[in-house]
């Protein structure tokens, strides 16, 4: 789905079910590495929490729990990545468990990454060792299966690799996951699952970053 233009924010309107009970919302933001995912999910983060105080909440994968710590120590180490795919997954099985009572007491939940970033970049490191993406995807995908919540919004933040990489030239740290030609795999999974996922609406991270924040709000907005 393309972005929409640029117009006013208009104020969020109160999320209830038929019983007059607020219900929770999960919205995933996902990207490659230097489209800006992050900052823009704070954006968001911030404009909805001065609209609706204590309802919004901004999380993380990997997260900043003990697992999530060791998923980290995994990539720095250069653990095995089958292992390292499978540490995501335990990650995500608690993460998961906070997510669904954050959501029982109708708060939004915002997450930077989740299930579709271990399919997009782990599926991109899996697929030579298992005969081809398709089946890399497969397996990562049954392996998360019974542990994932399904997001009520993805929103994707496209931009040119080489764009992406350009950006990351000012970090001061490098990470296996921003070489140039695996992020251009990573791109294409990113693509490929957001013709398939209904959950998926993209955004075009090459615009200023205000921008990019609104559509994105309004994205949210027409989901409550």
């Amino acid at each position: 789905m393309s972005a929409m233009a640029e117009e006013e924010e208009e104020p969020v309107a109160t999320a209830e079910t038929a019983a007059g009970s607020i219900r929770g919302l999960f919205v995933v933001f996902e990207g490659i590495d230097g489209s800006g995912k992050s900052t823009v999910a704070h954006g968001v983060f911030d404009a909805l929490s001065r609209e609706m105080p204590g309802r919004v909440v901004l999380t993380s994968e990997p997260t900043d729990s003990w697992l999530g710590e060791c998923v980290r120590r995994a990539n720095f180490e250069g653990t095995d990545e089958f292992a390292e795919a499978l540490l995501f997954v335990a990650d995500r099985a608690q993460h998961g468990q906070q997510i669904k009572a954050w959501l029982e007491q109708g708060m939004i939940v915002l997450s930077d990454r989740y299930f579709s970033s271990t399919l997009a970049y782990q599926g991109a490191l899996l697929k030579h060792q298992m005969g081809g993406t398709k089946a890399a995807l497969a397996w990562l995908k049954e392996v998360n299966r019974p542990i994932i919540v399904q997001p009520d919004l993805t929103l994707l933040l496209t931009i040119k690799v080489t764009v992406a990489v350009e950006r990351l030239a000012s970090r001061s740290s490098k990470t296996k996951f921003e070489d140039l030609d695996y992020l251009h795999d990573v791109d294409l999974i990113y693509r490929s699952l957001a013709m398939e996922d209904p959950s998926f609406f993209t955004l075009d991270a090459s615009k200023p970053e205000g921008e990019v924040v609104r559509q994105a709000l309004r994205a949210i907005r027409n989901k409550l």
